[in-house]
């Protein structure tokens, strides 16, 4: 549910009001969110500390695995510092862009009819929950800049810089498009309570596609060939695998590129997926008298 306000939401239609009433209705969502969301620092803090003990595991596995190798010798093309750091980058990226409770929440509002306001009022709910996920991933990215930077700083010998300046440049625009695919997402497999009572198996499906297609669990481009080319038609390598890969340098030249245009697309095709679900979602709500 919207936070009250001491100014009344405007429902003035008049075009040349409407815009910046939007604006500010969606700044205060952001604003409230934002203080919500502080009051959850302290779990925010621990949840993140003790998040690195997975992370710490499968660094230890893959310094055991290189020990036996002579030194300098790459694993799929990754030498243990290349390794070492794509996990650590995955954690960060992870650590910005990942679903929370958010799709838990959207599902809740559903069935417990929270959305029946937002039929009344100037606000679009994709928009709503936006905000709130934004607000959310800051204060989280905030509070667990904390102790993942500890663990950098412990870790620093195996990081290695980006490939080249690109890296830098392009790294932050495929995070973005990463975070907002991630959200879409989560959106819209939880619009499925529009149609089932429990959308708990759905999430956990998408999750388990999400953590072996993402590349969370390993690189990508470590599998064969053939079955790195045909996950990169997915939208599952472009929430973690792609952006760790462009500030890496593993993705270059004209895979770069494509790789970012077939991003793009899955970020606009869940996008209109979400908002198609959405009306779908509407009928059948309003048919039963939500």
């Amino acid at each position: 549910m919207i936070p009250s306000s001491a100014n009344p939401i405007s429902t003035d239609p008049s075009p040349t009001h409407l815009p910046v009433g939007l604006v500010s209705k969606y700044a205060h969502v952001l604003s409230m969110g934002l203080q919500n969301t502080l009051v959850y620092r302290a779990n925010f803090l621990f949840r993140a500390a003790f998040g690195l003990v997975p992370l710490m595991a499968t660094l230890f596995l893959w310094q055991a695995i290189y020990a036996d190798k002579p030194t300098g010798v790459a694993i799929g093309a990754y030498t243990l510092a290349q390794m070492v750091s794509y996990y650590l980058l995955v954690t960060v990226v992870d650590a910005v862009t990942a679903v929370a409770e958010d799709d838990w929440q959207i599902a809740a509002d559903i069935k417990d009819g929270a959305v029946s306001q937002f039929l009344l009022k100037p606000l679009d709910y994709l928009a709503y929950r936006l905000c709130l996920y934004l607000s959310g991933r800051l204060i989280y990215t905030s509070v667990a800049l904390i102790p993942v930077a500890f663990f950098l700083f412990f870790q620093r010998e195996f990081l290695v810089g980006p490939a080249s300046s690109w890296g830098w440049a392009l790294m932050p625009l495929s995070v973005l498009m990463a975070a907002l695919l991630q959200f879409l997402i989560a959106y819209t497999v939880a619009l499925l309570s529009f149609w089932v009572l429990d959308v708990s198996t759905f999430i956990f499906i998408q999750f388990a596609f999400e953590f072996l297609a993402s590349g969370h669990l390993f690189p990508l481009d470590i599998l064969p060939d053939g079955l790195h080319r045909l996950l990169l038609w997915t939208p599952y390598p472009y929430l973690l695998y792609f952006p760790v890969g462009v500030y890496l340098g593993r993705i270059q030249g004209v895979d770069l590129w494509q790789g970012f245009a077939v991003q793009g697309v899955w970020v606009v095709a869940a996008f209109l997926i979400a908002r198609f679900v959405w009306s779908r979602g509407l009928r059948k709500y309003t048919a039963v008298g939500g």
